[in-house]
């Protein structure tokens, strides 16, 4: 079954994170770090005030609800999606899957131009926002993919194609293995891709390409903090993050700040101050915050997660932001055909709300092109 939704969150809540946000109780930090060791306090203090007394909710929760939204049970989970169809018929379907620590908010910019050529469908992830909490343990990349070929199902599409961004990108590229008759096509962006221990995987790299496995080798060095913690004890950092919003508010805003444009100076100048804030509300308003977590902890602990895969036949199309992706072709090409590549000199892992007019063009044109 498939239930109409919308979203509407109690006044009560939106008064009590306004309250929480006045009576933080501030850590100190050394001075003159900036970004280095984390959110910096001044930031992060402006921000929050904003949060508690500029930042209009009601406003944004109107501008979600533009979009029709409907939930659905499967395999015991709630999934949370908008659904909103073209004014042609014959449209192609289109599944937009997000990465953490997104949600279907990361899609606010280009629903309504992508649903001129596309049925859309923009799914919140099981455990995240109002697909959460999680029901209970198992969801990995593979049962995720699985949860939505069938959610496709349900809404009667035989045909579809799948965009994802980060994480997101996993999950689409594991549909078009587990069903290539459903699937026509993968578009992901922000996607990651690993090296094999074949030294031949390092032969004739190009400038550009190596330049991205050294981006992978900081990120493994110095920004994997959040992934140990969630990877092994998602539980214990959970009380933290959903008791204070300014630790969800850190925790999230972390993220954007080191995974959008580089030539943003803060992450609401790649995304939208409002746009930031409205996602982590959804995390907040949820409680989703541990089960979010959650999913790295199943990923990590799934063998099939990092277990040799067949290679998909759906054909596939990368999108690559220079400033920040680190894909690097022939290791996506083991992953998928890959019949469209586009280098983006603007943008980030949160790329339909940093360049929604390229991310809708290059949508597009690898679509149409099928």
């Amino acid at each position: 079954m498939i239930h109409p939704f919308r979203i509407e969150i109690p006044q009560a809540d939106v008064d009590d994170l306004r309250e929480r946000l006045r009576r933080t109780r501030w850590s100190g930090e050394i001075p003159g770090q900036g970004w280095s060791r984390g959110v910096p306090a001044g930031y992060l203090k402006q921000l929050a005030a904003y949060w508690a007394d500029g930042f209009d909710w009601r406003a944004q929760e109107a501008r979600l609800n533009r979009f029709p939204q409907f939930t659905t049970e499967i395999d015991g989970q709630n999934i949370h999606f908008a659904h909103v169809r073209s004014a042609d018929p014959e449209a192609t379907p289109l599944l937009l899957l997000h990465d953490w620590p997104a949600s279907f908010v990361a899609f606010v910019e280009v629903i309504e131009e992508l649903s001129r050529d596309f049925h859309v469908v923009a799914a919140n992830a099981p455990g995240v926002g109002f697909s959460g909490p999680l029901a209970g343990p198992g969801w990995s990349t593979g049962k995720i993919s699985t949860a939505f070929v069938e959610l496709m199902d349900r809404l009667g599409y035989d045909r579809y194609g799948v965009q994802g961004q980060g994480g997101g990108a996993w999950y689409a590229i594991e549909m078009g293995r587990q069903a290539p008759e459903r699937v026509i096509g993968a578009h992901v962006n922000g996607y990651v891709t690993f090296p094999s221990d074949d030294p031949q995987d390092f032969a004739g790299l190009t400038e550009d390409e190596q330049a991205r496995l050294a981006k992978l080798q900081h990120f493994r060095d110095d920004m994997m903090g959040f992934n140990v913690q969630q990877s092994t004890r998602p539980q214990t950092v959970a009380y933290g993050l959903h008791d204070s919003p300014v630790g969800q508010l850190a925790w999230i805003v972390e993220k954007f700040k080191e995974w959008t444009d580089p030539a943003a100076e803060l992450p609401e100048d790649a995304v939208g101050l409002d746009n930031l804030l409205t996602n982590v509300s959804v995390y907040w308003f949820t409680g989703t915050a541990g089960s979010s977590a959650n999913l790295y902890y199943e990923n990590a602990h799934d063998p099939a997660a990092w277990a040799p895969k067949e290679r998909s036949t759906v054909p596939t199309a990368v999108a690559l932001a220079k400033g920040t992706d680190i894909t690097i072709r022939r290791f996506a090409e083991r992953d998928a055909p890959v019949v469209r590549w586009t280098e983006l000199e603007r943008g980030g892992n949160f790329l339909p709300l940093e360049q929604p007019e390229a991310f809708v063009e290059d949508v597009r044109a690898f679509f149409a092109a099928l």
